[in-house]
Formats: C-alpha cells, structure tokens, sequence
C-alpha cells in the first residue's frame, strides 16, 4: 500500500517527468493506480483527466479520491471508443499504462494519433507496455516486443525519450516493469 498510498507512486511519476501544475491524462486508468498518485505529484494547481469504460472501476476510483481529499480529479466514463473527449492541444502528459494489449495494430495507431491530438506541443507520451513477448505476453501485443511498440509509436510522429526501468504497478501488485517515454515531435499536429 505504500508505493500507492504514500510517495512510492509519487516517487516513480516525478521521476518518469510530471511537474507541478500539469495536466494529465490516465487513459484507460481502472481503479486509479496512477491517477491518484499523479493527482498528488501534479498537486492543486494541476489537473488529471481519468478515463476509462469500466463502471465499477471509476465507481472505486471516485471513492478514493473523496478518501484521499483530491480535487483535482476528473473522472470520466467512456464507451471505449478511441476519440478522446477532449480538446485539442490541452494536455502535458498522457498515460497509456498497461493498456496496449486491447488494441490491434490499426487501433493502436489511431490511439497514438489521437494522443497527439489532444498533446501540447512537446506533451510527453509516458507508455507501459505490459504484455509484450517478453513481459507475460496477451492478446493483441502477444507477437510484439518492447522494442516493436518502440518503433511504432515513432511512426506515430513521437521522438523516444527514454526508457525508465524501475518498481511499477501492474494491477493490484508492485513488480519490475519498464516505461517507455516519447515526445510530441515539433510540428506534429
């Protein structure tokens, strides 16, 4: 419970690039294993948009944040489509964690243009690749590696920051896991 409820999971944001006064987006965020620490690393000042389609998560997210006194969170139910509801050019950060595995190819790749979308300029693109080939391999990411998804988002109109390798959350449990971080590249739209 440390690593979500105390500074662990603060720890692991601000070390991945969030900043006071941000705004983020958690898509696909279930019970808020990162939107609550997100919501703290960014503090009053900064905003994080939840958005998932899963009632009974946001349900359990929402009550958390009444718990822990957030105001800055926006919890928000999707019908699982990949149209964000927001407009463009209004975030700094965007979360795809342990998400990618939904999607196929074609899916992935309207995702990551419609993450531009919604980015500011040089917004930061923060993906955990769970499910990979080589990180208990499932469903759509089963054939593809870290390094695969890598390339892809690229193709997207990112730049590879870096790779952040550390203590990460993977549903209820804490276990070795890495991040991969892109920029919005100048002038993509």
């Amino acid at each position: 419970m440390e690593w979500w409820e105390k500074d662990g999971g603060v720890r692991f944001l601000k070390e991945i690039g969030l900043r006071s006064d941000q705004t983020i987006l958690d898509f696909g965020c279930r019970v808020g294993h990162y939107t609550i620490p997100a919501a703290k690393a960014v503090g009053n000042e900064g905003i994080v948009y939840a958005l998932d389609k899963e009632s009974e998560a946001l349900d359990e997210l929402s009550r958390k944040v009444t718990a822990h006194n957030l105001t800055n969170v926006r919890v928000t139910k999707t019908s699982g489509q990949i149209k964000l509801p927001l407009e463009s050019s209004v975030i700094d950060v965007v979360f795809l964690y342990d998400v990618l595995h939904y999607f196929g190819t074609d899916e992935r790749t309207k995702l990551y243009h419609e993450v531009s979308r919604v980015l500011k300029q040089s917004g930061l693109l923060s993906v955990y690749p769970k499910h990979t080939a080589e990180d208990n391999p499932l469903m759509e990411l089963i054939y593809l590696s870290s390094t695969d998804i890598e390339r892809e988002i690229q193709s997207s109109g990112f730049q590879f920051e870096r790779r952040y390798c550390g203590i990460i959350s993977h549903d209820d449990e804490l276990s070795k896991g890495c991040v991969l971080n892109f920029r919005k590249s100048v002038g993509a739209p």
